[in-house]
């Protein structure tokens, strides 16, 4: 068998041709063996690793907590209401963390300013405007600016009234369309002569009237809370009754504001936001979705 190397020049050149043909592109032979790649097709190969890895890691969607940091995240969420900053609590343990920051939460929620030794409220205009009443639990000592705008609306869906906003409150008072001439006659509501009448309620049960109330006449009252509740823990009955007239059904305004009203008379709380500690009970309570006055 006649080798490559005896032949001539030529035709050694034209086999050894055929004979790299026939392993294929890239594949050569010699020293470094048959089907070694060139330097070239190495190279090319590792230019397209490089690209496919690089276009790869842009596809893959990346935290903006991670790229941008807890403090421009708390920059960012600063712009946003305050129920898409909670909903960003359930992202990650991370976004919690910034989402739940006290120095995030002080600019949605009241804050608290000691001045001349006196705790005084600077109220949020984000979650507390034009709210008629601020609640009392959203207010104590000690509690995350989180958990105050969490308590803040809780108290503000509740439709349960309680002793603390019967007497945490003033109230106006007039006769509705349902009720005796006689008695409209004597309303200022009816008759546009003067300001509304006005009702106070009392920790005793008692509830009293400004002197010189004409319909009021001197005589003694108390009011008495009636709530009954059915399985589930959900509330059957629930009215406020004055000596032994007919029941009062309570609604809660989307301002938090009470009315109390029946076929003849109704009571309505007069807003009070700026009082001092707050109003309403000290602890949570049970509250349901019910009727929400307009």
């Amino acid at each position: 068998m006649t080798r490559i190397e005896e032949l001539p020049n030529g035709m050694a050149a034209e086999a050894m041709g055929d004979k790299m043909a026939w392993f294929g592109d890239g594949d050569a032979v010699g020293s470094r063996g048959i089907g070694s790649e060139s330097p070239g097709r190495k190279r090319k190969k590792k230019r397209k690793r490089q690209d496919g890895a690089e276009e790869e890691k842009s596809e893959v969607p990346q935290d903006p907590l991670e790229v941008f940091g807890s403090d421009m995240m708390m920059m960012i969420l600063s712009y946003l209401d305050a129920p898409s900053v909670a909903l960003s609590l359930l992202v990650s343990r991370g976004w919690h963390g910034v989402a739940s920051s006290d120095r995030l939460w002080s600019t949605k929620i009241p804050r608290f300013v000691r001045y001349h030794g006196v705790m005084e409220i600077v109220k949020c205009e984000e979650l507390w405007s034009g709210k008629a009443h601020i609640p009392r639990i959203a207010l104590a000592r000690g509690l995350s600016k989180l958990a105050a705008y969490s308590y803040s609306v809780m108290d503000g869906n509740r439709i349960r009234i309680t002793k603390d906003d019967l007497c945490d409150h003033v109230w106006n008072f007039h006769y509705n369309r349902g009720a005796p001439e006689y008695w409209r006659n004597l309303d200022p509501y009816w008759k546009g002569t003067g300001p509304p009448m006005r009702r106070y309620f009392h920790p005793d049960g008692s509830q009293t009237a400004d002197p010189g109330d004409q319909v009021w006449g001197g005589h003694e009252c108390c009011y008495s809370i009636v709530t009954s509740f059915v399985g589930e823990g959900k509330m059957r009955e629930h009215y406020v009754r004055i000596n032994r007239w007919p029941q009062m059904s309570v609604f809660r305004k989307p301002d938090w504001s009470w009315e109390m009203s029946n076929h003849l008379y109704c009571y309505s709380s007069i807003p009070d936001a700026d009082k001092k500690g707050g109003t309403g009970p000290r602890f949570p309570v049970f509250f349901e979705r019910r009727k929400v006055a307009t």
